[in-house]
């Protein structure tokens, strides 16, 4: 076996790139049984906006570890498409649907790899990728600079701590300025971040690069850039190189007290204390390293494998917790912590975390990153939240859509199991009685729904079993049956989002489907506080149905839109406080469905301040019952409104196109928030309701002859427009009356 490998890698070319990639590959090729230390292993993402080149520099990390022998395009001549867009609709496209896995070893040291989807539709896969990492490549285009999903992903690894390296692609581009990215990166995301390298050249006439710490040179020169060539300085950049590295070194010394104290001192760091103040501060949060580079044009890959190993957190130095078992289930803030060992060794209980489900060719795939302990191929484990216990029959570690046999895991790997039935999120264990759990994953709602059926009815079967397998893998996409309409409602995160699993339908399961006009998850809420009194009273012999609950019916602050909230305030004994959680579920119940249109009810405070129970006939549903009327008493009393969601989008386009863009945000009754505009290109800011976005990308695309773009995110829920509402209010009063609108028409 490795005879063939090192044989098939002799054929490359270039002589430094065939001694690379045999060395690499014959050691990577022991890595089934071979366990690194903690210190030689790196487990990093690679995220970014949307076509800022993350599958590129993924497909040219791999080949310069000699991971694959040929590198392919994501947009590729040859049909191919880049190795990690394995799913036939991501090369036909050109992009990244579903994040894919990897592992590879760069100078001794075994790096997992997670590539993720830039579109933020699909920002799940980001969300559980970063959730089980160490680190992440924050990748920049040099001419986009800091976009819409840069700052959705930035957000991400602040809410699970993932210290950071910020990757600066395509300086080969027209108009790409890196000083202009660093300026986005400091004002935009609020990154403490400076210069690793300087671009010797840019757009057309980039070269090389600077290394600031090492003062020298880089070329990349060879047929793929395999072969680097060290150099001196050019003359005209050696004043701008150490004025960058004192700006670094400043930076650095603001947040690492080593370095400060030696700043202070007015002494010059050596090389070895500079870099080793880098780290210190990268892991901590504190600042962010910048290199620069251009992946398709095969420059700059190699100093960021460097840079990963030498500024990227090992296992060791990523302190993971898990909950005991019945913390989990208490929302009080009294959480029990454990913190994770992380040695490799089978001395310690194991612990992983279930971070993403695939069907596979021979059942569902469940990614698992280990935490503690080792995992042995044919061993018993145990699913906290069920108590389930499946023995593992096969364990691999992937390469996109290839598998590769292993008989053990230990901590700080990422594997894959087969036959283990659970759910996104789950924590398994190998000891029965370690009742403990990994912190879930953060899932964020569905906000647009489309009505979805099959061509044909005889494909029933079909469908459902690709529903039951797309929502079991994707947390954001839901299918439920609208009783009311009588159609099957999917629910997901953007157009594309639907549009994609519509597609894998019809091509993975043979069943061609109809997707309807989207619908938008509109929300009622009250405008101003309501008083209730409701008396739920029902006698029809023996004994009846009594109860009456009094109080009031407030709204949230704008900022708390979203939720429900159930407040008891009673005082002694009118209402026993065996019925309490009765009123709340006929509360919440009723909050699933509003009067006014249907929708759900949110951003209300419901609380209970009196009521009045009887001893015989008081039960359960006598106080859900008496809930739900009050509920209905406010309808009638108070003053409701419909809340829609609003879309943080940004537009950006040529500059000759910017009176038309701007007129159509404004059509659609938009709020500029901001413009920027750089060398012909602008990029225009604005919060849009997501009700008035349908069809924009289409209309975007004609007004700017194909070359403007978009993306959007969910910001928050405001009050919809008079007419908006009026008009939701009437479509439900039909589906509600539709003979009675029948009479009117004819009338």
């Amino acid at each position: 076996m490795l005879f063939r490998i090192v044989s098939r890698f002799s054929s490359s070319t270039g002589k430094l790139l065939q001694w690379n990639c045999s060395r690499n590959y014959a050691k990577f090729v022991n890595t089934g049984q071979q366990h690194y230390d903690l210190e030689k292993i790196r487990n990093v993402g690679i995220s970014a906006h949307i076509d800022s080149g993350k599958t590129t520099v993924t497909e040219r990390i791999l080949f310069y570890t000699g991971r694959i022998d040929e590198m392919h395009e994501v947009k590729g001549k040859d049909n191919v498409g880049a190795t990690m867009d394995s799913m036939e609709l991501e090369r036909q496209r050109g992009i990244t649907i579903q994040s894919a896995a990897t592992y590879t070893v760069w100078k001794d040291t075994n790096i997992n790899i997670i590539d993720t989807p830039g579109h933020v539709d699909f920002t799940v896969e980001v969300e559980r990728a970063l959730r089980v990492l160490d680190g992440a490549i924050l990748v920049l285009c040099s001419v986009g600079g800091v976009q819409s999903q840069t700052m959705t992903v930035n957000r991400q690894m602040k809410r699970y701590s993932v210290p950071c390296l910020a990757f600066i692609n395509k300086l080969d581009r027209m108009s790409a300025n890196p000083a202009r990215v660093l300026g986005q990166l400091r004002s935009k995301l609020f990154h403490n971040a400076a210069f690793l390298h300087l671009p010797i050249g840019l757009e057309s006439e980039f070269s090389g690069i600077v290394d600031v710490i090492e003062k020298k040179a880089l070329y990349f020169e060879g047929d793929f850039g395999e072969t680097i060539r060290e150099d001196e300085i050019p003359q005209d950049m050696r004043q701008q190189t150490e004025d960058c590295y004192n700006e670094l070194v400043e930076h650095v010394s603001n947040v690492d007290e080593q370095l400060g104290e030696i700043f202070l001192q007015e002494k010059t760091p050596t090389k070895e204390e500079l870099k080793a103040a880098i780290r210190r501060a990268t892991l901590k949060r504190e600042f962010t390293p910048v290199l620069l580079g251009s992946a398709l044009k095969n420059k700059g890959v190699q100093p960021l494998l460097d840079a990963v190993l030498q500024y990227m957190p090992n296992p060791s130095e990523v302190k993971n917790y898990a909950f005991s078992h019945d913390a989990t289930k208490d929302d009080s803030a009294s959480k029990t912590k454990i913190l994770m060992s992380p040695e490799r060794s089978s001395k310690t209980s194991f612990c992983g975390l279930a971070f993403k489900l695939e069907a596979g060719r021979f059942g569902q795939l469940t990614y698992v990153r280990v935490y503690q302990g080792m995992l042995k191929k044919g061993e018993n484990i145990f699913n906290t939240r069920t108590g389930k216990k499946t023995k593992i029959p096969r364990l691999v570690r992937m390469h996109a859509n290839q598998m590769e046999d292993v008989n053990e895991v230990y901590a700080g790997d990422i594997c894959a199991l087969f036959g283990v039935d659970c759910a996104s999120g789950d924590s398994f264990v190998t000891e029965k009685d370690l009742e403990i759990s990994m912190e879930s994953i953060f899932v964020p709602d569905p906000v647009i729904s489309m009505s979805i059926k099959p061509k044909d009815s005889k494909d029933i079967d079909k469908f459902s079993k690709a529903v039951a397998r797309f929502t079991k893998e994707d947390p954001t996409y839901h299918i439920n049956y609208d009783v009311d309409n009588k159609e099957t409602i999917a629910s997901g995160m953007g157009e594309l989002h639907l549009e994609i699993y519509a597609q894998r339908m019809e091509r993975e399961y043979g069943c061609p489907v109809v997707m309807g006009r989207p619908k938008v998850s509109f929300r009622e809420s009250i405008v101003s506080p309501c008083e209730f009194d409701f008396l739920h009273k029902k006698q029809s012999g023996g004994s009846g149905q009594f109860g009456r609950v009094i109080g009031y019916l407030e709204p949230l602050p704008p900022e708390e839109n979203t939720k429900v909230i159930f407040c008891d305030e009673t005082v002694g004994t009118n209402v026993p406080k065996g019925f309490i959680p009765h009123i709340e579920k006929g509360f919440r119940a009723f909050c699933e469905k509003g009067y006014l249109t249907g929708n759900k009810i949110s951003g209300v405070k419901f609380r209970l301040v009196d009521g009045q129970a009887h001893m015989v006939d008081s039960n359960e549903i006598s106080f859900i019952l008496a809930a739900q009327g009050a509920m209905k008493q406010t309808y009638e009393f108070g003053a409701w409104q419909v809340l829609e969601p609003i879309m943080a989008v940004e537009i950006t386009a040529p500059t000759e196109f910017q009176g038309s863009v701007m007129g159509q945000v404004q059509k659609r009754k938009g709020i500029i928030t901001g413009t920027d505009a750089t060398e012909g290109w602008f990029t225009v800011n604005a919060e849009v309701s997501l009700n008035a976005m349908f069809g924009f990308s289409s209309e975007l695309r004609s007004m700017t002859q194909g070359k403007g773009e978009f993306s959007m995110e969910y910001s928050r829920y405001s009050p919809a427009e008079m007419d908006v509402q009026q008009q939701l209010v009437d479509l439900h009063q039909q589906s509600l009356h539709p003979n009675q609108q029948a009479k009117k028409k004819k009338n």
